[in-house]
């Protein structure tokens, strides 16, 4: 039997992938993603924290309301538990009910066209004249590596490589709510979260509870999510002795493109690609951005729009003030100083707008001083 022939083969049915799919689908290509996850929603690594940005995504339209909850305040606490409310007039954050929303992300992009492999893993791809035979699962014009920070595409193809990263643990509660649920809580504290911090936001089932820290090669130390779960247990409300409903965890990518992200006719996307910003570590956004946008330059190639020579990728960002930020994050982060500048008004002024992409309003006073 002949293998199938397809016009792009995307490994990875996450956010990235699944945007580049759909680009090419709604152009009328013949766009296949494959996943080793029989069921999308298993295994999730991803917070599934939304910025407003992302809804505007094409893959997101007619997103069901019950996948989503809105969250428009941020509260920002110092590693004392000091804390102070930010927002910005008409900005949101949503939580969502990951796995749902990962599967119906999948049903979406079949129903647009998408020819969808679960259960099917990538195992190796070999150039041809043509494409790339991609073992078990056909031929294509061009390959798309969307398989995360640790992509297997860019091992077997010698593409660039993600080498740092955040070690993240999140905890999901059910049926829960917290004291203040129109608020992303996020905690500052070298102890729990060197290089990073902790989170806890209402979802549309329950709570989830978050704790990231910088990860070292060969490190086995993780993150003390019993630990900050007491910390923070006065402020939220959740406690220690309750038992998770569901644990993820794993490496978080946090510094910015790889080099070389393409090669012939292959691409990498999203976090395979390091297309999360290396402050924030937030990749929902860019993947979803950044892999519709190839796969409306693939279209182009494909329908002769593009010539031969012209590249398939649109312009990387540097992130280079993020990545000062990053640095001096990971090498000068001490509690101290943040107990007594993070509530300082020009401190939060700078925060806000990193938060709410340059929308910042009216400053709120501190708790205490409102």
């Amino acid at each position: 039997m002949q293998a199938p022939r397809y016009d792009v083969i995307v490994v990875g049915a996450g956010f990235a992938g699944l945007a580049c799919a759909h680009a090419l689908a709604h152009r009328g290509f013949r766009a296949c993603v494959i996943d080793r996850k029989q069921d999308l929603g298993e295994r999730v690594h991803t917070t599934g924290i939304l910025v407003q940005e992302a809804c505007d995504a094409p893959l997101l339209a007619g997103l069901p309301p019950a996948l989503v909850r809105a969250v428009p305040h941020v509260r920002l606490y110092a590693p004392n538990l000091r804390s102070v409310r930010l927002g910005a007039d008409g900005y949101r954050f949503l939580t969502t009910d990951t796995p749902a929303l990962m599967r119906w992300l999948g049903e979406r992009g079949e129903a647009c066209g998408v020819e969808l492999k679960r259960g099917c893993a990538f195992r190796n791809a070999v150039r041809t004249s043509t494409g790339w035979q991609v073992e078990g699962v056909g031929h294509a014009r061009f390959l798309v590596g969307a398989d995360g920070a640790r992509s297997r595409v860019a091992q077997r193809l010698g593409l660039g490589r993600v080498n740092q990263f955040l070690h993240g643990v999140e905890y999901e509660f059910d049926g829960i709510a917290l004291r203040e649920p129109d608020a992303l809580h996020c905690f500052v504290s070298k102890r729990f979260a060197p290089g990073y911090l902790g989170w806890v936001a209402q979802t549309p089932t329950g709570v989830q509870a978050g704790l990231a820290r910088r990860y070292r090669p060969g490190s086995t130390q993780a993150p003390d999510m019993i630990g900050f779960l007491q910390h923070i247990a006065p402020m939220t409300g959740l406690t220690a002795t309750r038992r998770p409903d569901s644990i993820r965890a794993g490496l978080i990518p946090c510094g910015g493109p790889v080099r070389p992200m393409r090669r012939d006719d292959a691409v990498l996307v999203g976090d395979a690609a390091g297309m999360v910003s290396p402050l924030t570590a937030g990749g929902i956004h860019s993947g979803l951005r950044h892999g519709a946008a190839i796969g409306h330059g693939l279209a182009r190639h494909l329908s002769g729009e593009a010539a031969a020579d012209a590249s398939m990728a649109p312009p990387v960002p540097g992130f280079a003030f993020k990545r000062l930020l990053r640095w001096a994050f990971d090498h000068g982060q001490f509690d101290a100083p943040m107990d007594l500048l993070l509530t300082a008004r020009p401190v939060r002024r700078i925060v806000e707008q990193l938060c709410f992409h340059q929308r910042g309003g009216r400053m709120p006073a501190p708790d205490g001083a409102d």
